[in-house]
């Protein structure tokens, strides 16, 4: 069996294994430069990671509305892979970086005109507003790189190329951890330049990143080569990718829509509060990595069986997918429900407080992780059979329906304070899961999908 045949026959266990552990190591390696930042940060002090804790939501948000696009890419490259139709491959991924490219310079100039009212909007404090829109406006300048890469990686994902995104991932992350203390703190004749020295730092290895991918898409020795006569948007192909792309990017912003709520929440219990939610909220966003992995290869995998009409083989890899995010997320939150404290030690180890909040934060979390990591598979499925929308609202449900308002309801009613929002996220994790995995196995994605595809056939497009 060829590598172009062994993601539609053989075993799914070895195909989902296949694509996702290297996919994992490169989202374990990208969170790495948020642990990296707040690693150095914890030791300017509480208010250098509440800074940047507060900009990291709306820097999210930002970036999840483009970031759809990308999942675009992946779903249509993946399904042209697995009908083995390398000119539509070449064609489609070339019309993709064109439009990622025009939406992430526009994203680029919003961000960095926007970071001071977007910090008063969010209830930045007197102690952390300059650093907060300083940091903003820098990590802005970064987003075009930082989509570029995204688009490379999304597409050779697409293809069932996982491994060379995740080495200069792990090239950029090694550069990083030097760069941060240098740009931080400063050496010899260079200055430090505190909070807004973790934003150069990031920004200067996403722009070699982005380079390494646009030289290796150009090249066309991988799988995928883009050329300039291609990138000439057409019409109906954005009206496509905009078609395919919207919900997944309302899907993600909407999350971090909400994060960012959560956030205006969480600062009216002052400085500390905001600490302990940032150093929470970088825990989940390496825990749910495996789960995030296995949904991104879930997409891939998905969309070329789809693509390969092998739609039985598509609903058992939702399936598989779904009990290894279950219960190996399961396990991963009932160890760091052990370990919660001296991981928040870890992070800012010299203020008793932030310890305290931060460490009881991820307790409450940890035992409903399993849940989440169903929802994000599921997810994953939907979006490998193009059909984003119900991504969406199963996101929007979540977080706007079931998270924000428990979050608000338990700490502004009830006398647990700031800990309901603590609560709030276990309580949609197990109701979102619950939605998703019934929708899931009433079928409907299935016939729709099948409709689907006689459409595009018929259209000429599929």
């Amino acid at each position: 069996m060829n590598n172009d045949q062994r993601l539609v026959e053989g075993s799914i266990l070895k195909s989902l294994t296949t694509l996702a552990w290297p996919i994992i190591m490169a989202n374990i390696l990208q969170t790495a430069y948020q642990l990296i930042d707040t690693f150095w940060l914890g030791r300017l002090g509480a208010n250098a990671v509440a800074a940047v804790s507060i900009s990291f939501p709306i820097l999210f948000l930002v970036l999840s509305l483009g970031a759809g696009l990308t999942l675009a890419g992946t779903v249509i490259v993946s399904q042209y892979k697995g009908a083995d139709d390398q000119k539509m491959i070449n064609f489609s991924a070339s019309q993709t970086v064109m439009l990622v490219l025009l939406v992430s310079i526009l994203l680029a100039l919003v961000g960095y005109f926007s970071a001071n009212p977007l910090m008063r909007l969010i209830g930045a404090g007197p102690e952390i507003f300059q650093d907060s829109v300083t940091y903003f406006q820098v990590s802005s300048w970064g987003f075009v790189f930082l989509f570029m890469f995204f688009v490379f990686q999304s597409l050779m994902r697409g293809i069932g190329d996982v491994l060379l995104p995740m080495y200069i991932v792990l090239g950029t992350v090694f550069l990083n951890l030097v760069l941060d203390p240098l740009f931080i703190f400063g050496f010899g004749s260079i200055p430090g330049y505190g909070v807004a020295g973790a934003a150069i730092a990031s920004v200067i290895t996403q722009g070699l990143s982005a380079v390494a991918g646009l030289m290796i898409l150009f090249s066309g020795k991988r799988g995928i080569k883009i050329n300039l006569k291609d990138m000439r948007l057409k019409l109906d192909w954005v009206k496509r990718l905009f078609a395919l792309g919207i919900p997944a990017s309302l899907e993600q912003s909407s999350r971090a829509a909400a994060m960012t709520v959560m956030v205006m929440l969480v600062t009216s219990f002052g400085s500390s509060v905001v600490a302990a939610y940032g150093i929470g909220a970088r825990i989940l966003s390496l825990v749910i990595v495996p789960a995030l992995g296995f949904a991104i290869a879930t997409t891939s995998l998905v969309g070329q069986n789809i693509g390969a009409s092998k739609i039985k083989r598509a609903e058992k890899i939702g399936d598989l997918s779904s009990k290894i995010a279950f219960f190996g997320l399961t396990a991963i939150g009932m160890l760091l429900f052990f370990f919660a404290e001296t991981l928040t030690r870890f992070f800012v180890p010299n203020d008793p407080q932030v310890i305290q909040d931060g460490a009881k934060f991820i307790r409450i979390m940890a035992p409903s992780f399993g849940l989440l990591g169903v929802q994000q598979v599921l997810n994953g499925l939907f979006n490998g059979a193009r059909f984003t929308q119900a991504s969406m609202l199963i996101s929007v449900f979540s977080m706007w329906v079931v998270r924000f308002p428990v979050a608000f309801i338990l700490s502004s009613k009830t006398v647990l304070g700031f800990e309901g929002i603590w609560w709030a996220f276990p309580i949609s994790n197990l109701i979102a899961a619950i939605v998703a995995f019934s929708y899931y196995k009433s079928g409907h994605w299935k016939l729709r999908t099948i409709r689907n595809r006689r459409l595009w056939i018929e259209q000429g497009i599929g």
